[in-house]
């Protein structure tokens, strides 16, 4: 079994929606570029966000009859999928990079906060000149007993070079990076050892605002209702655990106003962000902050 990467980066948050092109227009109107409608074999469809190592996947289910059902040792993400959206539209998985999902599969058993069979998969993916390329993974998955509603797993990438895409990731509001996903949780403290597992970040950050783990690509912050209301105002929303949103960084936050404006997104000034809440963003909120 090789060593695998620890800690492990921000790989790419699942947001579940319930009509896709919808979800797509509205990225688009946020100034994101959004890339074209794929098909899973498990039911699920999406279309993807792209950043420098990262991205966001709109989700949504497209065919229920395929989703296959949860079992031992078995994960099923179109299940987990359908179930969160049936709670509602958001934020509800947080994917890590991963160089080899065997061994972060046996690292969670022995952690004991996932006994999952690795899950590969292959999809053909299009280029921006509309070639077909292949693109395949490989999932560890992992769960919080703590954070039921929260979806965990980390992704292996098999064809790199057939997924990212420079022309993917330039973005009209400027976007150059995925900074951070935002978890709420009455008690972040009560969620410290899994995050540490998961993550293989051993130095969290604790403060009164919550805990966090800086991570080689971004950070994955757990917050009091209290601290996402003041650093996210408008976010206190419903009881957790829970996912909230995401953050992004861009080069120049008054033209990521103008453009907001100009798409009618309603939006606020928070300190140094701009935060576009999650009642006007299908469930899931979006942060822009200079970097």
């Amino acid at each position: 079994m090789s060593e695998p990467n620890r800690p492990r980066g921000l790989d790419h948050l699942v947001i579940g929606v319930h009509d896709l092109d919808a979800a797509g227009r509205l990225y688009e109107r946020l100034g994101f570029r959004v890339g074209a409608r794929n098909r899973h074999p498990w039911g699920t469809e999406n279309r993807i966000v792209q950043f420098p190592g990262a991205f966001l996947e709109l989700i949504t289910v497209g065919d229920p009859g395929a989703i296959p059902q949860h079992a031992p040792h078995r994960f099923s993400f179109g299940a987990f999928v359908r179930d969160a959206l049936a709670r509602g539209e958001g934020l509800s998985m947080l994917v890590l990079e991963s160089k080899d999902a065997k061994a972060d599969a046996e690292i969670f058993k022995d952690a004991a906060i996932g006994d999952f069979e690795p899950f590969f998969f292959e999809r053909q993916a299009r280029r921006p000149d509309g070639s077909e390329v292949r693109v395949a993974f490989s999932l560890a998955f992992a769960e919080n007993d703590r954070a039921p509603a929260c979806g965990f797993f980390t992704c292996q990438q098999h064809e790199p070079q057939n997924f990212w895409n420079p022309a993917f990731q330039q973005h009209a509001n400027g976007t150059t990076g995925l900074a951070a996903a935002i978890m709420l949780a009455e008690n972040p403290t009560d969620h410290h050892i899994f995050l540490s597992a998961f993550t293989g970040e051993r130095s969290l950050k604790s403060n009164s605002l919550g805990i966090s783990a800086p991570l080689p690509r971004g950070r994955f912050d757990i917050l009091t209702p209290h601290a996402a209301f003041q650093l996210f105002a408008g976010e206190e929303g419903a009881p957790g655990p829970r996912f909230a949103g995401f953050v992004v960084t861009v080069p120049d936050l008054a033209a990521v106003r103008a453009l907001l404006a100009a798409g009618d997104i309603p939006s606020l000034q928070v300190g140094e962000r701009i935060v576009v809440p999650s009642g006007a963003a299908m469930g899931c909120m979006v942060a822009f902050e200079k970097g």
